[in-house]
């Protein structure tokens, strides 16, 4: 070793101001523990021993051990505060869109005269439902292409969970005739269940609460259908309203072969046509694709035949071949009462001509055309 060492904390103070001559040859003690080597004792070089020095931990290590130590408390403290966070939910979830009740108006249709009657395949031949398709093949859905937010399969999602909606609501023979709500119940929103419920079990024409607002639904003690094969005519069309909605409307006109209940001896040739037409308004977002579920927002109904003063609010009311309008009006609206209002509406029932004025050949004498 060439030169003389300092101590790591600089040379020590000559108060005598001359040079020490054993300066070289003395170490104070902050150098002794500064040294990074040290010497094995008499004892242990008595030992095997090949080296006559061992290294001592310095100051660099122990100071990495320091920091490492302090960088893994910051880790473990900033893991324990994420934790704290994601358990304690500081900040509220984002708020959910609720959806909004069904408004419906459902108008009766009135007939000028006494409801045609004849076998349902000579009605309907001579009837504007002769170009209509039967049953759910009526239903179609448009050309289906992406929006700017939702793509080409979540269209098609929305599309095909109205289509099922509509042949539940107005082609089941069980939802017809009162048996059943089920395959119109489980598509909706969990938020109109509630609505739906009370509109089953305590109808009334307040534009909120109608049953016949959601579905079609006949009095299965008066009247039954007189053949399956209801025919049906309409269209589908979608739009985003949103970067999460879509909106799909619907434009149907259904028309349904009816004959009274238990007619002894039954006639082959009393049967009449019912039609209804249903313009409804469906919003579905990304949940309601996800579910497969929509939410109905508005039911627009015009059916006929029916009496102006009928109550249509919990089943229609068709009147069947040989009956006539009753003369009265609607039921009457008071403005100045309070609560739920009502509005009492009813149109003439007025059909275009069919593809054939002439009575089909098979129509009792005396008979003309269905004109429902």
């Amino acid at each position: 070793m060439t030169g003389r060492g300092e101590p790591p904390e600089g040379p020590p103070e000559n108060h005598a101001g001359g040079e020490d001559e054993y300066r070289s040859l003395v170490f104070d003690e902050s150098f002794v523990r500064a040294a990074r080597l040290q010497e094995f004792s008499a004892q242990e070089r008595m030992g095997d021993h090949a080296l006559a020095v061992r290294s001592l931990p310095g100051r660099a290590a122990r100071h990495g051990s320091r920091a490492a130590l302090a960088i893994v408390v910051l880790i473990a403290l900033a893991f324990a505060t994420a934790l704290y966070i994601g358990f304690r939910h500081p900040f509220p979830p984002p708020a959910t869109r609720q959806a909004e009740p069904l408004r419906s108006t459902v108008v009766p249709l009135a007939p000028r005269g006494t409801v045609p009657g004849g076998t349902p395949d000579a009605l309907y031949a001579a009837s504007p439902a002769a170009e209509f398709r039967e049953g759910a093949e009526g239903i179609n859905l448009p050309l289906v292409r992406r929006t700017p937010s939702f793509s080409e399969s979540q269209v098609m999602a929305a599309l095909s969970t109205v289509r099922e909606y509509l042949a539940g609501s107005s082609l089941d023979a069980d939802v017809l005739t009162g048996a059943t709500t089920r395959p119109v119940e489980r598509l909706l929103d969990p938020d109109q269940r509630d609505q739906f419920d009370r509109s089953m079990s305590a109808p009334v024409d307040d534009g909120r609460h109608s049953a016949t607002g959601w579905l079609v639904r006949f009095d299965a003690r008066s009247v039954e259908l007189a053949d399956p094969g209801i025919r049906v005519q309409g269209t589908l069309a979608y739009a985003e309203v949103g970067s999460d909605t879509l909106e799909v409307v619907s434009d149907h006109t259904f028309t349904y072969a009816l004959r009274p209940v238990a007619s002894v001896p039954r006639n082959v040739d009393d049967a009449s046509l019912f039609t209804v037409r249903r313009e409804l308004r469906f919003h579905l977002d990304r949940e309601d694709l996800r579910l497969h579920r929509l939410e109905v927002r508005t039911a627009q109904v015009q059916a006929g035949p029916q009496s102006c003063s009928a109550d249509t609010a919990g089943a229609l009311a068709p009147l069947l071949a040989g009956e006539r309008a009753d003369g009265r009006g609607p039921a009457g609206t008071d403005p100045y009462t309070t609560g739920p209002r009502t509005a009492a509406l009813c149109g003439t029932l007025a059909v275009s001509s069919g593809p054939s004025r002439n009575p089909p050949a098979d129509l009792p004498a005396g008979g003309s055309p269905a004109r429902p």
